[in-house]
């Protein structure tokens, strides 16, 4: 897994990435606003899901400690960070202003 997510991440496009777990109800409400978010963007973007009970290697890399937390990589370099449920519009601000 480490492995293809370091190549996920490596994208010139932007990759928002969401640590979620199925027991969060925060976690729920965001998933709908992220789908928003790339019906939006398109190809702008590229959104990954990692569920932190599957994935325990990599939220103890990223020292993920609450869900959701979202984490935008591009070009493999961590450019924004924030735990909580953001609106369609506050994410598509931080995607557009850290996209290079």
């Amino acid at each position: 897994m480490k492995t293809k997510f370091n190549e996920i991440i490596a994208s010139d496009v932007p990759v928002l990435v969401d640590f979620f777990a199925d027991w969060c109800g925060p976690c729920k409400m965001l998933a709908p606003i992220l789908q928003e978010v790339k019906s939006e963007l398109g190809e702008q973007v590229k959104i990954v899901k990692i569920d932190v009970d599957k994935n325990q290697n990599l939220t103890a890399q990223y020292q993920v400690r609450g869900v959701p937390t979202m984490i935008l990589f591009q070009q493999g370099e961590q450019k924004w960070r924030q735990s909580g449920v953001l609106s369609k519009d506050d994410l598509l601000q931080i995607i557009q202003q850290n996209s290079n």
